[in-house]
């Protein structure tokens, strides 16, 4: 399959300006394309997974990744549907440009013939007087063109600032200046961005340079209706420190049946003929939840490394009596404990039915005795007998945690400090 073939059949591709143009740019010689993130929080999310991944793609079909940040864009803030951007100080954009530098460098390289280049529009867009600004760009913007686009329109009857009415032409002019400095022909993002891409691709014509192309990604919906890249505990973040490999893996291993297909086919790097052998196998058997196992351990691996990765495996199969807790490192094993309800103790350490209520697993002392009598309850693994029993230093894994269970598949921890 030529590229435009393989992002077509993975539903990569939702709109383009010229389909047959795009296919014939990305299958002759190498272009320059960018991507844009702008940095409004202090790591990127799975919900940036899909420009990220098919950043990756084009580069590894041998074309050149500028990744744009936006310093300059990303002190305007993150746009949302019916409120304000938040405006953020420049300092803490600079931060954060960094980060995300450093986020995506497991899926690009910055070294080669067509080595990834961070490109940041605060270079073009600092320098620029407003004036400048109106006279260079804004002159080029026909004023009922920008009415007319969803983006703008969605949001005249509710109000809408200049700040975010004026948003597309910031877009609009990074195109133009990575074209004129970087002689890049592309842009993608994703489908609620068309309105600002479509702005820039016709703002790089107006300016009598060109041609360039365009697409756009869909959007990620749950098959329940609900966002992708969001938890009970708000957003899955590719920061380890704000989200952990182990809660990372369990989003993935969660997906439901409806959406993993989907998946695979927009995150995995595995060719066509192994997606879909995975997919009819999983069709056969999908108690095991192989396509979920595929997917969560090959995008954990990639985002925080095959070793995180295969702790995080550990630690599920562990946690559920099918492992070696003794395996998993101390951090794994908290991370994982806090996902499920970490119970803290100090001092004198209660006994098995006191911990066993008090971490949640039962309701009540009456019923700790009865889970442990009819042998549904255990610690670190080991079916317990004596709910008056009280741990011993010797229990504690890593000299602090204890992994409690009910039946097969509840479990918590507690985490001791003398």
């Amino acid at each position: 399959m030529t590229l435009v073939d393989d992002l077509t059949w993975r539903g990569l591709i939702q709109d383009s300006t010229d389909p047959a143009a795009l296919a014939e740019a990305l299958t002759g010689d190498p272009i320059t394309f960018y991507v844009g993130f702008d940095p409004t929080a202090a790591s990127l999310h799975v919900g940036h997974l899909m420009q990220v991944v098919t950043a990756s793609r084009l580069q590894r079909a041998g074309h050149r990744p500028l990744l744009l940040v936006g310093g300059a864009t990303g002190q305007i803030g993150d746009p949302r549907e019916s409120a304000e951007r938040t405006l953020n100080p420049p300092e803490v954009i600079e931060g954060w440009v960094q980060r995300i530098r450093e986020q995506l460098a497991p899926f690009v390289t910055y070294e080669g013939n067509n080595a990834a280049t961070l490109v940041n529009n605060l270079d073009w867009t600092g320098p620029t007087s407003v004036i400048e600004f109106l006279r260079d760009v804004g002159k080029h913007f026909p004023v009922n063109k920008m009415l007319a686009r969803d983006v703008v329109r969605n949001r005249l009857e509710s109000g809408i600032s200049f700040t975010e009415f004026s948003y597309q032409l910031l877009q609009a002019n990074d195109f133009y200046q990575l074209h004129e400095r970087h002689g890049c022909a592309l842009q993608f993002g994703g489908s609620d961005q068309w309105g600002n891409i479509t702005a820039g691709v016709d703002f790089v014509r107006r300016r009598g340079a060109g041609p360039v192309h365009a697409f756009t990604t869909p959007l990620v919906l749950k098959a329940d209706g609900t966002k992708f890249g969001k938890s009970e505990g708000g957003a899955i973040w590719l920061d380890p420190q704000m989200t952990t490999p182990y809660a990372f893996y369990q989003f993935w291993i969660n997906s439901d049946d409806r959406d993993v297909n989907n998946y695979l086919r927009f995150f995995s790097f595995k060719s066509r003929e192994e997606l879909e052998e995975l997919e009819k196998a999983t069709a056969d058997r999908p108690q095991a939840r192989l396509a979920q196992r595929a997917l969560a351990e090959e995008i954990t691996a990639l985002v925080h490394g095959p070793e995180e990765a295969q702790q995080a495996i550990a630690a599920s199969q562990a946690l559920f009596g099918r492992g070696s807790l003794d395996e998993l490192s101390a951090d794994t094993l908290r991370a994982a404990l806090g996902e499920a309800g970490l119970l803290p103790v100090r001092g004198e350490m209660p006994n098995y039915s006191t911990l066993l209520k008090e971490s949640g697993l039962v309701a009540s002392a009456n019923e700790a005795r009865r889970t442990i009598n009819e042998g549904g309850a255990y610690v670190n693994n080991e079916r317990i007998t004596d709910g008056e029993a009280v741990p011993t230093a010797n229990s504690l894994l890593h000299g602090a945690f204890l992994v409690l269970r009910r039946g097969k598949r509840t479990f918590a921890g507690v985490e001791y400090t003398a």
